[in-house]
């Protein structure tokens, strides 16, 4: 059985920094994307960062970029390094991957739709 399990969620100040771990079991990320999305309380689901297993692109959304980065360790773990977090960055942070399908440029590959496996979400809380 395949799935994701994300952990290193956790409480934090203001400023504060926090690294989220992503293991796939049952196959690896070779040829997938794979992403971070977070889910801020009463709100949709959004993206934070993905990258391109195969070729090393990566993309962030914009209220992100500078703070998070994204990386791998080897075929079957993701990581996301948060730095400076704001109380904005309050969310349930999710872990997702699809096949790469959709061409090879991270650009296509933004979308929460687009993406058909999903871990049980790690909570992140920023308190002022």
């Amino acid at each position: 059985q395949v799935q994701l399990v994300e952990s290193g969620g956790g409480l934090v100040q203001t400023g504060g920094s926090l690294r989220l771990s992503c293991v796939v079991s049952g196959r690896s990320f070779s040829g997938d994307a794979v992403g971070w999305f977070r889910q801020p309380p009463g709100k949709e689901r959004e993206f934070v960062a993905a990258t391109l297993w195969s070729n090393f692109q990566t993309a962030y959304a914009d209220s992100v970029k500078g703070r998070f980065t994204i990386s791998r360790d080897n075929d079957n773990t993701l990581y996301l390094q948060m730095n400076n977090l704001k109380p904005e960055d309050t969310a349930v942070y999710y872990c997702a991957s699809v096949a790469r399908r959709f061409g090879s440029d991270i650009r296509y590959y933004l979308e929460v739709i687009l993406y058909d496996l999903w871990g049980q979400g790690t909570q992140v809380t920023v308190s002022a």
